[in-house]
């Protein structure tokens, strides 16, 4: 092997040691190792720039952008107050409802954003019943990544395929896996009601004052909520028919963004870009440039050549090996950095005579998105669940979630077998 391919994996190896111990802040962690490849030589400036996807950046900008200006308005608080009154306050009830709506908006809005939304509300809710919250925020935490699972934009992982696999649209992630994410769900809730109904018993009187909340008040500003659903409805729209238009997926949430900027006037507009996660961007461009010195030293196609080599490039034997090594991946390492790994490396495979790439896009975002369940470290939610959770008095413990979590992820993804089995390669 070559000394500049030696190098890019010791780096990429030492970075990813660093990601995974979280000494460290990813964040610089992966732009230290990205600047590393161009100082090194082992990639120039320009060619780690071409390897960094500015579609999936933006995106990511877009959304945050959207949802941040909408949460200031309180819709999101409004929809769980609803919600739990529906449920007429039963704490079982309450726990399934806030799971759909976490599983909801997961798929549309992205799984971190909505976690952020509803943890607060979550901590509300169950101060009023007088219950403990960690069975509320563990359900949670499964529905985000389920809910992610289902669409181009619910997930991290499925963003950047949806990204680097052009022919594949919004529309293909949702006839493709939102079916199997909704089978998952409907699975999972039984489970959730079996498990945690005991933990979350309360009195009658402390349902009735979930019933007296009066959820109108937290609609804090109904012009701004109006415009916030003209621009998220004409984005949603977009994805929709962003194939049709031939406009890529970045380009209809930037344009969603700046729509409701416009309509919402410039005093805004400081506040909604400090509400993107820039953390979050530039991890994503450290990344790209990291994998792209493994993409030009040949790393990844010697890795793909040896895949294909293990499974004969036979469709099911190579879209199971991706579905479970994504998924037990994705339990332990950061499901983000696993797939940015993986993409060119089914690219290659393509390459290398492997005709039909569909179900192992499929496998690679079933594994990486439902393996993100596996435990506390699997994935961006995940993390910052625990996150609230603690400064809440509430903190998660690593094993208290793999109890919960590693079972209920190896179910999800017997069942991503099944499906992948049964509606791709027979």
């Amino acid at each position: 092997m070559e000394q500049q391919a030696i190098l890019a994996i010791g780096i990429f190896l030492i970075i990813y040691g660093f990601i995974i111990a979280e000494k460290i802040h990813r964040t610089i962690v992966a732009m230290i190792g990205g600047v590393l490849m161009v100082v090194l030589g082992i990639v120039d400036q320009e060619t780690a720039l071409h390897h960094i996807d500015f579609n999936t950046l933006g995106l990511l900008v877009g959304m945050m952008i959207i949802v941040g200006i909408t949460a200031e308005t309180g819709l999101f608080k409004y929809i769980a107050v609803v919600a739990a009154k529906r449920a007429k306050g039963d704490p079982t009830r309450i726990l399934i409802s806030l799971a759909l709506i976490t599983a909801i908006g997961s798929a549309f809005l992205d799984n971190v954003t909505t976690v952020l939304l509803m943890v607060p509300v979550t901590f509300s809710i169950t101060r009023q019943l007088r219950v403990n919250p960690m069975p509320f925020l563990i359900t949670q935490i499964i529905a985000s990544n389920v809910g992610g699972t289902a669409t181009l934009i619910g997930d991290p992982p499925n963003i950047m395929i949806g990204s680097a696999v052009k022919e594949l649209s919004f529309m293909d992630f949702i006839i493709n896996l939102a079916p199997l994410a909704i089978i998952v769900m409907a699975v999972y809730i039984p489970i959730f009601i079996l498990l945690f109904r005991k933990q979350i018993q309360t009195k009658d009187d402390l349902k009735c004052s979930i019933m007296e909340m009066d959820e109108s008040q937290l609609i804090t500003d109904h012009k701004l909520l109006r415009k916030c659903l003209i621009a998220l409805t004409l984005t949603i729209l977009g994805f929709f028919t962003h194939q049709l238009l031939h406009l890529e997926s970045a380009t209809v949430a930037l344009a969603g963004a700046f729509l409701l900027l416009l309509l919402t006037g410039e005093h805004i507009m400081e506040e909604a870009f400090s509400r993107v996660e820039w953390t979050t961007i530039f991890f994503f461009v450290g990344l790209f440039v990291l994998v792209s010195g493994l993409i030009e030293t040949g790393v990844i196609a010697k890795l793909a050549a040896q895949a294909i080599e293990l499974t004969g490039g036979e469709p099911i034997a190579t879209s199971m090996l991706i579905l479970w090594l994504s998924a037990i991946a994705s339990s332990f390492l950061d499901n983000i950095p696993f797939v940015a790994t993986m993409i060119p490396m089914i690219q290659e495979m393509g390459n290398m005579g492997v005709s039909n790439l569909e179900p192992l896009w499929w496998s690679l975002a079933l594994g990486a998105c439902l393996g993100g369940n596996g435990s506390l470290i699997g994935a961006s939610a995940n993390l910052i669940v625990a996150g609230m959770a603690g400064k809440e008095g509430h903190p998660i413990s690593f094993v208290q979630f793999l109890k919960y979590g590693f079972p209920l992820m190896l179910l999800s993804i017997v069942l991503s077998s099944i499906y992948l089995y049964l509606r791709y390669l027979i």
